[in-house]
Order: structure tokens, then C-alpha cells, then sequence
């Protein structure tokens, strides 16, 4: 698998007390907003207490992990993917995404990373990349680390473990940790 380019966004993989769960917020994403989102894309709270898609280089929540609502024709809707634009019944949308900095997530690397690379940190890159036909983000981390002692979207914890990834394949996929999370009390809403 490393050694394909096949992204898959920010899949969670562990959690250090066990426990990974999704946050369910109401009315998470404002009713007509323009930009889709896709499960396992980085999220971020903006101002007004809604989710919108994050920005490389930018404080972020954690990965979208999909979303219900009421249609306005009555119909309930349940989703791996936001899709752009869309318009629902007030009050009916709920919003599922991870959020807690400690969640350790896979995510493939846009390149080849090697075990040096334990510690350090990087950006996003295609962040908004994925696939509206399956609703999965295809997100990857860079290979171009800033530094240990600069700040990054992630930081690279350990080498995602399965047989078919290796430190130096094609496409690496490591196990990372939130880095710049809008938890953090020094950093505000987008």
C-alpha cells in the first residue's frame, strides 16, 4: 500500500486511554454552505461555532467523520460527506468529527518519509482532494518537514504499522498527532 498513491485522509487509529470518539455537534455545518467536506478532512470551528474545512498551515479541530440531516422535503439524510451547498430543515443537522488533539490518526505521505522523521513536524498538502462518489478525503501529509522546532499541521509519532509499509516506501504512512489544534487556549476561531 505505501508504495501506491492511495490517500485516505485522516483515519483515526488509536486513542492513548482507548477511547476515539466522534463529537456530534448540532447544527454543526451553517445550512448552504458552499464548500463539501469529505470524511477524513481536516475541520476547523470557525467564529460563528460551525465546521468548515481547514486550511494547510492554519489551527484546525480534527477529521470529519460525517453528518446527518432533514432534507426540505422531510427526508433524513445520513452521510459520509457534506456535499456543497447543501440546504436543510433548521435545526436537523448534526455534525460528527474528531476532535480530541490526542487522537492518534494514519495518513499516507504525499512522498517517501523515513525514520528520522519521528518527532518532526509537516503541512497538509491536498487537503481538499478526495472523491464526491465515496465521500473519502484524500488528504496527505508532506514530505517536506518544517523542523523540530517549528510548528506543522502534524506531528509524526511512529510509522502506521502493516506489513506492507516500510520507512522509505514510495508513499509512507505514518501515525500522526494533531500539532496546531484550535484547543489549544492561545489560538481563537477561524
Amino acid at each position: 500500500m505505501s508504495s501506491t498513491n492511495a490517500p485516505f485522509g485522516l483515519r483515526p487509529s488509536f486513542h492513548p486511554s482507548g477511547l476515539d470518539r466522534a463529537v456530534a455537534l448540532a447544527n454543526g455545518i451553517a445550512s448552504g454552505y458552499s464548500t463539501g467536506i469529505l470524511k477524513g478532512q481536516p475541520v476547523a470551528l470557525n467564529t460563528s461555532g460551525n465546521i468548515i474545512t481547514a486550511t494547510a498551515g492554519s489551527a484546525f479541530q480534527g477529521a470529519f467523520a460525517g453528518q446527518e440531516y432533514t432534507d426540505l422535503t422531510g427526508r433524513r439524510v445520513v452521510s459520509n460527506q457534506w456535499i456543497a451547498s447543501t440546504a436543510y430543515q433548521t435545526g436537523s443537522q448534526v455534525t460528527y468529527y474528531y476532535s480530541d488533539p490526542n487522537i492518534v490518526y494514519d495518513i499516507q505521505a504525499d512522498g517517501s518519509l523515513a525514520q528520522t522523521s519521528v518527532g518532526d513536524q509537516a503541512n497538509f498538502t491536498n487537503v481538499s482532494a478526495g472523491s464526491t462518489t465515496t465521500g473519502l478525503s484524500q488528504c496527505t501529509i508532506s514530505t517536506s518537514l518544517v523542523g523540530t522546532s517549528a510548528v506543522g499541521d502534524l506531528r509524526i509519532i511512529n510509522l502506521s504499522p502493516a506489513v506492507d509499509n516500510a520507512w522509505g516506501d514510495a508513499y509512507t504512512v505514518v501515525q500522526v498527532q494533531v500539532s496546531r489544534s484550535q484547543y489549544v487556549a492561545t489560538i481563537n476561531a477561524i
